[in-house]
């Protein structure tokens, strides 16, 4: 599958047919300041949690693209009241249907709250199965035993997984939740758009490659195929 990196937790997918875009968070990261967020295409967007650097940029791009956007019924109901009619309500262990194949959410340990401080209902994961293919996006999450429970469903062929520790799991947590989740071949994600967080990246490939896995970190706009 075609997978095209945004910056910090924010990618593309390119299956079936549908470009399925998660957590976009583009125009205030410095990090991404040479992608036009308006040339953006999407037919589908998956919201983690309601942190604004995984929501900031969705009402523009929902309502340049039409994308049919979703996330927790917090977050869905947020997204009615802001004007964006396409969107569909996902909870942990809710399992839908699309044109593109399947989803279903999971659970993701991380708090979760709009900008205003109010509740922005329980964080989440995702899992896609495409005709091109299965992957799994934990979102923002630290390491949990939940993350046993992704294969017995759903044999994936790569995993998202946020690796910048401090918010989120590090190297060493994330190499442990790809053996969990069964994965061989990792994108990573969620480092270095703040100052703590950022990650040495030679050090990642390095304990990536010694646990017997492959870790991409792509530049901020490329393609890659996973």
């Amino acid at each position: 599958m075609k997978v095209t990196y945004y910056g910090h937790s924010c990618f593309s997918v390119y299956a079936n047919g549908k470009h399925i875009l998660f957590d976009p968070f583009i125009t205030p990261n410095e990090l991404a300041k040479n992608i036009n967020v308006d040339e953006i295409k999407a037919d589908y967007i998956f919201i983690s949690h309601a942190h604004y650097d995984h929501i900031l940029d969705v009402e523009r791009i929902a309502k340049n693209t039409g994308a049919k956007v979703l996330g927790n019924f917090e977050i869905y109901n947020w997204l009615l009241k802001n004007g964006i009619e396409n969107s569909h309500p996902i909870n942990p262990g809710g399992k839908f249907s699309f044109d593109f194949g399947t989803v279903k959410c999971v659970i993701a340990q991380h708090p979760s709250s709009f900008m205003d401080g109010s509740y922005g209902g329980i964080a989440c994961g995702f899992v896609l199965t495409t005709s091109d293919g299965n992957f799994y996006y934990s979102g923002d999450t630290a390491l949990t035993l939940d993350m046993k429970l992704i294969p017995e469903f759903t044999k994936i062929d790569f995993a998202v997984l946020p690796i910048g520790d401090g918010l989120t799991m590090g190297i060493e947590e994330a190499i442990k939740a790809s053996k969990l989740v069964e994965a061989d071949k990792i994108l990573g994600v969620h480092y270095d758009t703040f100052g703590f967080i950022t990650m040495d990246h030679q050090k990642a490939l390095d304990e990536f490659e010694k646990a017997g896995l492959h870790l991409s970190l792509p530049k901020i706009g490329d393609t890659i195929e996973l």
